[in-house]
């Protein structure tokens, strides 16, 4: 009886996920773009820093449980569905931990665990690098075992294997190397061998990196203002090339974080404005003091062509930051989508039969 029991429950959990999944998967704007670069480590310690992290408002406080258990669960997925929809696509609010997860350009260095207590890291300032910036690269070897006095970096396409760079790392101070490594290559996946000497035998520690193209220049805020429900932000940027582009950002006040703002749009090759817009939903009712500021600026070219890759820029590290005008008239409401309406009606709907 206990087996069967277990099955009946994973049974319905089952049944509950596929129809949330079913009446959501249709929602496709929640930030298609935004990624956060993380690296993890295998036998060579090769780095993978392409994650991403989704937004998730916080679900709303939910009736008391009821007698039934599948009627319970059912409720407590159309009460979160419900908070989802109240926001956007392109204004979610954020929590400090997610704003920490959308900065995309950062690499997490690899711990190599060498024999005894001994570790190897290599460390670099970002994930993506410019095409022509030099790549700064710190390895760190530290342990009971004999290291030599430099190690050798190699930097090699990350499909064909093909070596396209290479540099030695010199002995800054006990224990850490340093060296640059050239970016000026065809943009596209690298991988970064950095190789010492540990009591006499080869080790190797392997990164991987991006060379992303020259997309342009943001050349700063024109005066933001109000239009309807919408904190609007005009951003200047210059591109290089027409195309497609998907612009993020984080807006701040102060040290709080308010919201993760994306806008797409097609550009031509001359200077134009791309219009964030912060809704009232994460605006309205907050004690707004003095300047906001707009960080972790990413535009991304999309591919013009399935197959074609994706293509990255970011914005100056300091971000920007500016006066806003009276936000008194931004209002708390939901944000209006018929589509995700119908999903939470239905929702309610199946709850409800329960």
């Amino acid at each position: 009886m206990p087996y069967r029991a277990l099955s009946i429950s994973l049974a319905i959990t089952a049944g509950v996920a596929g129809a949330v999944w079913l009446l959501s998967a249709e929602n496709e704007g929640s930030f298609r773009g935004l990624q956060q670069d993380t690296t993890t480590s295998v036998p060579e310690a090769v780095s993978n820093q392409e994650s991403a992290a989704q937004a998730k408002p916080a679900a709303p406080v939910s009736k008391p449980p009821s007698d039934n258990a599948l009627g319970f669960m059912l409720a407590s997925v159309a009460d979160e569905y419900q908070q989802t929809i109240r926001y956007p696509d392109y204004s979610v609010p954020l929590t400090k931990a997610q704003a920490e997860a959308y900065q995309g350009n950062r690499y997490h260095p690899v711990v190599l665990p060498l024999e005894g207590d001994g570790r190897f890291v290599v460390t670099l300032d970002k994930f993506r690098f410019s095409q022509g910036e030099p790549i700064l690269v710190v390895a760190s070897l530290k342990g009971r075992q004999v290291f030599g006095q430099s190690l050798s970096a190699t930097l090699e396409t990350a499909v064909e294997r093909d070596r396209v760079a290479s540099a030695e790392l010199e002995n800054a101070d006990p224990g850490y190397y340093q060296g640059t490594v050239s970016s000026d290559h065809t943009p596209g996946e690298y991988r970064l061998i950095v190789e010492a000497r540990v009591d006499g035998k080869p080790v190797r520690h392997v990164s991987s990196l991006t060379i992303e193209p020259d997309l342009g220049s943001f050349e700063g805020l024109e005066t933001a203002y109000v239009s309807g429900n919408d904190l609007v932000i005009p951003v200047r940027f210059d591109p290089e090339q027409s195309g497609y582009y998907a612009l993020s950002a984080q807006l701040y006040s102060g040290e709080i974080p308010l919201a993760q703002l994306q806008q797409e749009t097609s550009l031509g090759s001359s200077s134009a404005v791309i219009r964030l817009k912060a809704h009232g939903s994460v605006l309205a009712n907050r004690d707004i003091q003095g300047p906001l500021q707009l960080r972790h600026l990413q535009i991304r070219r999309l591919p013009a062509t399935p197959g074609d890759r994706t293509d990255y820029a970011f914005g100056p590290e300091e971000g920007y930051e500016f006066s806003p005008p009276d936000l008194d008239g931004l209002r708390d409401q939901p944000a209006m989508n018929p589509e995700s309406e119908q999903r939470a009606a239905l929702l309610r709907q199946l709850a409800d039969k329960f």
